[in-house]
């Protein structure tokens, strides 16, 4: 028998496993598979939080160990690329919240990434709650940098003549509304579709792995050979989906620096 015969339906398993399923009462009023390993996210994310800040104050002013640099490097690179370098004099008010939405979301992406778990943020409702608080942050610091009229008038841009101001303002709206739908579906779907692919070399290591399980001959022992081509590349692509947290955690960060930024700036 040909284990790609079988192929068609474990991927229909393994989409469906992917849904939200309820570990605790139901999808109306329990707790999902991707709430559980979300509440383990946040956790993991206080516990690096605190350990870090200890190992700062007993160390003192030069920290040393792969624990306590790593932790300084990724702070100081949210400050420096994702703060001063976008939003200016003022990062240092926007420091902690751009630094809260990259460690949330990179924690959450990794944690998804090891084998058994689920990322926090597979899912649209998490991806679209973090969106909305971003989206929710930089108009309430653009409203309070111009005000509510005044913000709203800054969405089109100056030195343009009646009536394509006014063209572009419109589009300028729909554009800033638009920045919610985004935010939220490119993390998820970037997610999603890395578990998919993932999970699509697994099941093709275990088929071509399970006719040498049920019998030991010639013919099973070459299919299983195949599998070895499939481990490889789900180890490659395994080690793709790690740069892939990594980077989706930072696209998501620069987008929503360079959306406050656009929201306190002088002129846009």
């Amino acid at each position: 028998m040909n284990p790609l015969d079988k192929l068609s339906e474990e991927m229909d398993h393994l989409v469906s496993s992917l849904s939200s399923q309820p570990v605790v009462g139901d999808l109306n009023a329990g707790v999902t598979q991707y709430s559980f390993f979300l509440a383990i996210g946040v956790i993991l994310l206080l516990i690096l939080i605190f350990a870090f800040k200890n190992a700062q104050q007993k160390q003192g002013i030069a920290p040393k160990g792969f624990f306590v640099n790593g932790m300084e490097y990724l702070v100081e690179f949210v400050r420096d690329d994702l703060c001063k370098a976008l939003i200016g004099d003022e990062w240092r008010v926007h420091f902690p919240f751009i630094a809260s939405v990259f460690f949330f979301i990179l924690i959450n992406n990794i944690v998804g990434v090891i084998p058994g778990c689920k990322p926090g943020t597979g899912t649209i409702g998490v991806t679209a709650a973090v969106a909305l608080v971003s989206f929710c942050y930089f108009i309430y610091w653009g409203v309070k940098k111009h005000g509510v009229f005044g913000y709203i008038k800054s969405l089109a841009p100056q030195g343009v003549v009646f009536p394509m101001n006014a063209l572009v303002w419109v589009i300028e709206v729909f554009s800033t509304f638009l920045r919610l739908v985004t935010l939220a579906v490119r993390l998820f779907c970037n997610l999603f579709a890395g578990h998919v692919v993932m999970g699509t070399f697994a099941i093709l290591t275990s088929l071509f792995m399970e006719p040498l399980l049920q019998a030991v001959s010639a013919q099973s022992a070459l299919t299983a050979g195949a599998s070895v081509f499939w481990i490889i590349l789900l180890i490659v692509i395994y080690a793709v989906e790690l740069l892939v947290a990594a980077i989706q955690a930072y696209v998501f960060t620069l987008l929503s620096a360079v959306y406050v930024q656009l929201a306190v700036a002088d002129e846009h």
